[in-house]
């Protein structure tokens, strides 16, 4: 995830201009933007897709997305954010989710669970995590 300028939690992404094609290639267009040069060593693909939402404005429909990239890959697209078109501008910088719940219940995810996202960032986020089998269930957690 990232955090935006406006200081709130997000996915990167973006909108789909007419040249993009796809919205696939509007993605990754916005990928390279947001995350730099690395993002260019994996595309996001419409297998990829996980769920849409209609927002509440005129033409405006919520895509979101889950690539699963490797340790190499992730860390090569933390690395090279920072030097991306778009950080200091629309992206402050990247933010790890904790895929943990400490002893006492609260630290870890629920605490992560408690910043302020944007849109339906949040429950995107726990729906991919549970279908992806890297949260078993969302139990325990303040939905």
């Amino acid at each position: 995830m990232q955090m935006r300028f406006d200081g709130r939690l997000g996915f990167p992404g973006g909108y789909v201009e007419l040249q993009d094609g796809s919205l696939e290639e509007g993605l990754n267009r916005e990928l390279s933007e947001e995350l730099g040069e690395a993002a260019a060593a994996f595309r996001v693909e419409r297998a990829d897709h996980r769920s849409s939402h209609a927002a509440s404005g005129p033409h405006f429909v919520a895509h979101f997305y889950a690539k699963r990239l490797t340790l190499e890959q992730l860390t090569a697209v933390e690395r090279g954010a920072p030097h991306a078109k778009d950080h200091g501008l629309e992206v402050l910088g990247l933010v790890r989710v904790p895929l943990y719940t400490l002893r006492d219940g609260v630290g870890g995810l629920p605490a992560f669970l408690e910043n302020t996202f944007i849109g339906i960032a949040r429950e995107q986020l726990l729906e991919a995590l549970q279908d992806l089998g890297l949260l078993e269930s969302t139990s325990g957690l303040k939905l």
